[in-house]
């Protein structure tokens, strides 16, 4: 099969998640329905970005520039605040690698990601280790038409995906799988309201990556293909050998036992073994292999969109 390019597909539904998943921290536990505006309301947008897990490490990973995105809201009819976010409904380990189930020959994935929307914003969580800045002004009416968007966005865009997959660092390189995730949902927001009209401040905004760099990825089949009773018995042990070291509580020893293995496979052998739009791929790894970046992508204006939103 020659690689075409990957991009996340789109779902007709939002499935119900499997009861086997379960969220260590409760998934948007103080949601509400986003609410109508009048249409002569004018809507200030802020942009928000905070450390991945600021709550149980502080600013930690704010120091490796790993931060999560959102975007905020207030009326300036009701002074009522809003913070609206997509991420993982289980959080972000069981959105990159699936649990091995003895009762299961498939990988079993937990990976999916929704729109969070409710009352409020915390300013002292955005402000103490990130961003909280006006970013514009919007009328109500393009406020009530991003909400039925958002609608749209979220139940046919439904699963996480944390890694972006390019051929090498360079920025015209070939991106062969592109990550879905709280960044891109912003983004995607943001050229929806350019849309609709917005004018955005030219402000320097940037976001988290993560990369990994392969070669022209091999696709493998889909689960069906690969472990089903016809399946490739050789391939469907290799995947899940290849998934074991990533397996979630973990001793400090196992875990150590873990990273030596990972590092075998990844730098040592060159090889991933990526689950993507329900489908495998085999990734021939390249130097150097996996990298985080914080880099700068423009706010959108009404003739420029942001290309790397979808």
């Amino acid at each position: 099969m020659l690689f075409n390019g990957g991009t996340s597909r789109r779902f007709d539904f939002r499935p119900k998640p499997d009861p086997y998943c379960q969220a260590k921290y409760t998934f948007c536990p103080t949601g509400s329905p986003i609410p109508v505006m009048k249409d002569d309301d004018d809507i200030e947008v802020f942009r928000l970005q905070a450390p991945v897990w600021e709550f149980k490490y502080g600013d930690l990973l704010g120091h490796l520039k790993i931060m999560h995105d959102a975007i905020g809201f207030r009326s300036t009819l009701t002074g009522k605040n809003y913070t609206m976010e997509w991420y993982e409904l289980f959080q972000l380990g069981n959105c990159t690698f699936p649990h091995l189930r003895p009762e299961m020959e498939a990988p079993f994935w937990c990976n999916q990601g929704a729109a969070c929307f409710f009352e409020g914003i915390d300013d002292a969580h955005w402000k103490e280790n990130g961003t909280l800045v006006q970013i514009a002004t919007i009328s109500g009416n393009m406020f009530n038409n991003m909400a039925k968007w958002v609608k749209q966005d979220n139940e046919t865009g439904i699963y996480y995906e944390t890694w972006t997959v390019k051929a090498s660092p360079e920025k015209a390189a070939e991106t062969w799988f592109d990550s879905y995730d709280c960044s891109k949902f912003v983004l995607r927001t943001y050229n929806k309201l350019a849309e609709f009209g917005a004018e955005f401040k030219k402000i320097e905004t940037n976001y988290t990556r993560i990369f990994l760099y392969s070669g022209e990825p091999t696709y493998l089949g889909n689960e069906t293909s690969v472990f089903g009773p016809t399946g490739n018995k050789t391939l469907a042990l290799a995947i899940k050998k290849f998934y074991y070291p990533f397996k979630p509580h973990l001793s400090t020893k196992e875990f150590m036992l873990s990273l030596l293995q990972i590092f075998d496979a990844v730098i040592v052998h060159r090889q991933f073994y990526l689950f993507y739009n329900f489908e495998y791929w085999f990734l021939p790894m390249k130097f150097p292999f996996i990298k985080i970046t914080y880099e700068e992508i423009p706010l959108p204006n009404r003739n420029n969109t942001i290309g790397q939103a979808r």
